[in-house]
């Protein structure tokens, strides 16, 4: 009898911390497509086997929100080998985000580095044309910036010579001929001139995803714990009443 009160008091906990798990699945999946829709033209700029990121974390939201549900249905029913199951599967998420936060942590440089070289090469080869292009056109319009560190990227790239710096780095699209961006003279007052805003949106938003990654992994800990103490609490109270 005396169990009960501490059966009770687990399993409340564990729904609780169940419908957070629940909630937790539902923003990575609400990251991942914000990720897909935001961060797709310049994630695409990086490298081919990085365009999966928002995908891998649509899926692990959906799984997530799934096994949710799943510890919710284990703590009502009060079944221990559904909680061990669960525990099981909190265990493999916790590492599966712990590895891919360190990961992610140790090669944040490398990443923006080859995100630099990347967009570079984006910008010399430009031809308004193909889907870099687009991603490099769609990337300065929203960052108001122009080039990789400023306006006189351009300079260097392919398409200058013949058509001069792209229109989506104007700031007034009103105010700007294809004859005022041949110019190097006139075309610097038609156009952004921050500096480096590419290389630091994308470390910011590597931040928060970085970020989210290691606190939702470093819940999974306190699943483990209750999911355990609540199977080992109730297969101990079976034995008794035996």
């Amino acid at each position: 009898m005396e169990t009960k009160p501490v059966i009770t008091c687990l399993k409340t906990l564990l729904i609780v911390y169940s419908f957070v798990f629940w909630i937790t699945g539902a923003i990575l999946l609400a990251v991942g497509v914000w990720g897909k829709l935001m961060l797709g033209p310049y994630i695409s700029l990086i490298a081919d086997n990085s365009t999966n990121a928002p995908y891998v974390l649509i899926g692990t939201g959906t799984v997530i929100i799934v096994f949710g549900l799943f510890g919710c249905f284990a703590t009502c029913r009060g079944s221990p080998w559904m909680l061990k199951l669960y525990a099981m599967f909190l265990s493999l998420v916790f590492l599966a985000e712990l590895v891919a936060g360190i990961s992610g942590f140790v090669f944040r440089h490398e990443i923006k580095g080859t995100f630099r070289r990347t967009y570079t090469d984006a910008v010399l080869n430009y031809n308004a044309e193909d889907e870099a292009s687009r991603a490099v056109d769609n990337l300065q319009h929203k960052l108001r910036c122009c080039g990789v560190y400023n306006y006189t990227s351009w300079f260097a790239s392919v398409y200058y010579p013949s058509n001069g710096i792209p229109a989506s780095c104007c700031f007034n699209s009103s105010d700007c001929n294809p004859e005022d961006l041949r110019n190097a003279t006139i075309a610097p007052n038609k156009v952004y001139h921050q500096v480096s805003l590419v290389t630091s949106f994308m470390e910011t938003n590597m931040a928060i995803i970085a970020g989210v990654t290691f606190g939702i992994a470093f819940s999974q800990l306190i699943g483990m714990l209750l999911a355990c103490c609540l199977s080992r609490i109730i297969t101990a109270n079976q034995y008794e009443m035996v």
